[in-house]
């Protein structure tokens, strides 16, 4: 070579030691950072795809977080909620400590007034102080907003969960396809042993009495009646012992408009309820009822929810699917009347973002009601509060005391069925999605470690070469540069 202007083979050493150093300065940065992909040159798709991944890592990540803090909201609130169980349990003791009057005294009924009055302001104190990062869980503030409710119609609405749409509320409506009805037994009056029809029992056969086997959901009464007992006082007695039996009576004036029999019915409606009238001595007609010659039975109201069919107990109608969770209360005149009442669900809830993305699908929601004590019981009997001091149904008035019993069990079931909703929502939804969860988390930053992470095995081996390359092309560009000083061989 004679030109030295130019040194070719200097200028191919120096670029292929460039594309050396760049080579091995990747490398290094590679190991350095753990990361194959630090930025978009280093693999355009790569980093879009690494990219979209992490945004669903963050996603899923913050989605576990959600469920995990909405574990602990339901878990403070099941907690209070067991108190509160235990505190009705205490309540039941006294309401059924008191009607033993017999052994004791009208002081010790008055203290025992006084604890349960303790108790209730208990109950109420847990309802409003319960809460969780300054948001009250059991005083109502989680519970749904309804619009548009006819309580005439429907007494009391429980909505555990709905699907509301956003800004717009939820309609329902709420038919009765077929009416409740409780069971009917009836005797009538004649025969030479049974029932006049003068309407007192028959003198004849040697006056012989009557007695009469009354049995009902409550339970089993036997009940004789001497000769010349008017049937309005059979009926009296009848009704006088329901609380015991589940049955009460009436005249029968069918198209007479005056007493031919006796009507038995069953003191609430629903499949659970029946009557079975038997004559033990005497003779009378009991018309057959539903379940035999005997014993009539009662039956359900058949309802829809928004064209749904409902579950249905007497007048208590349920319905769970996955965007409407109610319990209704139907009236007598409504549930036992063909029609239809409709109300809205416009806002409220205990609502959770349990997903990765903030879409419905991700969206899960609980109403919370209130436990406070005009909130739990009955609406045919009453509620809680009502067996207070000075209340309608306090128990030192031994005529309330079945009543008041009958409401605190209806508060223990209401209690403990709003615990066990809870206690679903949060094993069956919140736990098995925070599982689920997880497992994408695992799955989805797998596949971003391996588009974005540095594989050290590789990386170390790339190095490696690069450090020979950069050391040899170094030494070549030394051998290239020493080339142009042949042509001072030709200058001597």
């Amino acid at each position: 070579m004679s030109r030295i202007n130019t040194n070719v083979s200097a200028l191919q050493a120096i670029s292929k030691l460039s594309n050396n150093q760049n080579d091995l300065a990747k490398r290094l940065e590679r190991l350095s950072s753990g990361l194959r992909i630090n930025r978009g040159a280093d693999d355009p798709a790569g980093l879009i795809a690494s990219e979209s991944l992490r945004a669903e890592t963050r996603g899923i990540a913050t989605a576990i977080d959600n469920s995990s803090r909405a574990i602990n909201v339901i878990s403070t609130a099941d907690a209070s909620l067991s108190e509160v169980s235990k505190l009705l349990l205490d309540v039941k003791r006294l309401v059924n400590a008191s009607s033993n009057s017999g052994a004791l005294s009208s002081d010790e009924i008055q203290a025992n007034q006084l604890q349960v009055d303790s108790l209730l302001e208990s109950i109420n104190r847990i309802a409003n102080s319960t809460q969780f990062n300054g948001k009250k869980l059991l005083n109502g503030e989680l519970a749904y907003t309804i619009s548009g409710q006819n309580t005439t119609n429907l007494p009391r609405l429980q909505i555990f969960g709905a699907r509301v749409p956003s800004g717009s509320a939820l309609p329902v409506t709420v038919q009765v396809t077929q009416s409740a009805q409780t069971a009917v037994l009836n005797i009538t009056q004649g025969g030479t042993s049974g029932l006049s029809a003068t309407g007192s029992t028959s003198v004849v056969k040697n006056s012989n009495p009557i007695t009469i086997e009354v049995r009902g959901r409550l339970g089993t009464e036997v009940r004789s009646f001497s000769a010349g007992t008017t049937v309005s006082s059979i009926v009296t007695a009848i009704t006088g012992f329901k609380s015991l039996t589940g049955v009460s009576a009436s005249l029968d004036t069918t198209g007479t408009g005056s007493a031919t029999g006796i009507n038995f019915n069953s003191v609430g409606f629903g499949s659970e309820e029946f009557v079975s009238v038997r004559a033990i001595s005497g003779q009378f007609t009991v018309a057959a009822g539903d379940r035999g010659d005997y014993e009539d039975g009662g039956r359900d109201a058949s309802v829809l929810f928004n064209g749904q069919a409902a579950s249905v107990s007497g007048l208590v109608a349920r319905i769970r699917s996955s965007g409407l969770d109610v319990v209704a209360d139907l009236s007598q005149d409504f549930g036992t009347t063909l029609g239809s009442s409709s109300f809205g669900i416009t806002d409220g809830g205990a609502n959770f973002q349990i997903g990765p993305n903030v879409n419905s699908d991700g969206l899960v929601s609980i109403g919370i009601p209130s436990i406070a004590t005009s909130n739990l019981g009955s609406t045919t009997a009453g509620f809680l509060n009502t067996i207070g001091t000075g209340g309608a149904n306090a128990i030192t008035d031994p005529d309330n005391q079945p009543t008041a019993a009958e409401i605190v069990s209806a508060a223990i079931i209401q209690v403990s069925v709003l615990s066990g909703r809870l206690g679903g929502f949060q094993a069956n939804q919140i736990e098995t999605n925070l599982n689920s969860q997880r497992i994408a988390l695992e799955n989805v930053k797998a596949s971003e470690s391996s588009i974005r992470d540095t594989d050290y095995a590789t990386e170390v081996s790339n190095l490696t070469r690069a450090q020979i390359l950069v050391q040899s092309t170094t030494q070549i560009l030394g051998l290239a540069n020493q080339i142009p000083q042949n042509v001072l061989a030709l200058l001597r």
